[in-house]
């Protein structure tokens, strides 16, 4: 007679796989060195607070439930097409980067990507795909002093 009260799921396999990788990665960040004059902000702090966020997400995957793995309707399309599809999408984003700037290469690639995976509602894509990379952008480069192309656009 055995239970599955205590049987792990594919969310939880995958959760004990990342904390691993998280606690691991969270060694590894501890051990970069600090350097000797003193800073707000170090060499170390990024990697530090991606794997902790890393390790928090890997317990919050570890309590969900799984989802229902029968598929509800029939797949159609062709899902190898997406992927070379999304591939080339990020190519062709990594070339537009410099001549048209990492705002607006940045949001035809969020556009494309949810054009190409089925998201229709404009008004919000529009917003997302323009607001996100320029959200980003301005604390990139206002904030945090790091320059990204400004290709087209004047600021």
């Amino acid at each position: 007679m055995t239970s599955n009260r205590f049987r792990l799921g594919a969310n939880q396999v995958l959760a004990l796989v990342l904390a691993v990788f998280a606690v691991w990665y969270l060694n590894e960040a501890f051990q970069i060195r600090r350097f000797p004059l003193p800073r707000p902000v170090d060499s170390d702090l990024f990697p530090k607070v991606l794997g902790w966020l890393l390790l928090g997400l890997s317990a919050l995957l570890f309590l969900t439930k799984n989802a229902d793995t029968r598929p509800s309707e029939p797949a159609t399309g062709r899902p190898w097409l997406e992927v070379l599809l999304t591939a080339l999408a990020i190519a062709l984003y990594a070339w537009a980067l410099r001549p048209l700037g990492f705002v607006l290469a940045s949001a035809l690639l969020v556009a494309g990507l949810a054009v190409l995976y089925g998201y229709r509602q404009w008004w919000i894509l529009a917003t997302v795909a323009i607001g996100l990379p320029l959200l980003f952008y301005l604390a990139l480069t206002r904030l945090m002093a790091i320059n990204l192309p400004a290709g087209l656009l004047p600021f």
